[in-house]
């Protein structure tokens, strides 16, 4: 099994506490997908986060409905919390956020470490997952400079990419 690792930046005008609980609203997560993967979640909202939680969801990839189930790992608001994948497309998937207070508002960070399915066969989809996994976070970024007001860029080079494979 390969891991992959993927790392993006942005800087949100409000401080940790106040950015935190819009990332802690399940139901934001909806908000900030790409519409194109039909994102959807399944549990029951509201979901009160902690550790342990189970989160279900549906979602289209490349057109293919499936499932999705995560667990949250660690739970220390306003701080950070990681996700991880209990059922679905990959064969490891763990999220970490982190918000980081700075002069200017909140560093959000997101970390996320993944290995494909079917190794090593599954190896040959890498760079298209990850141009899609880029394309997810570039979308969320810009959702997010209308949610929150004056967001500030990616900083990862996460931008526009040339095209997209289709979560």
């Amino acid at each position: 099994m390969r891991i992959h690792h993927f790392e993006t930046r942005i800087l949100l005008p409000a401080s940790p506490a106040h950015v935190f609980p819009f990332f802690a609203d399940a139901a934001n997560l909806e908000r900030i997908t790409p519409p194109e993967l039909s994102f959807r979640i399944l549990t029951e909202l509201p979901i009160a986060m902690a550790e342990g939680t189970l989160i279900d969801y549906k979602l289209r990839l490349f057109g293919v409905p499936f499932r999705w189930k995560t667990r949250i790992r660690k739970w220390a608001p306003p701080r950070c919390f990681v996700d991880e994948q209990i059922r679905g497309p990959y064969r490891l998937w763990v999220h970490t956020h982190t918000f980081e207070p700075r002069p200017q508002g909140t560093l959000m960070t997101d970390r996320v470490r993944y290995a494909l399915p079917l190794y090593p066969l599954g190896e040959m989809g890498a760079p298209a997952i990850h141009r899609l996994i880029q394309w997810i976070f570039w979308y969320r970024a810009r959702a997010l400079v209308g949610l929150i007001p004056e967001v500030g860029p990616p900083s990862d080079g996460v931008s526009a990419p040339g095209g997209h494979g289709g979560a």
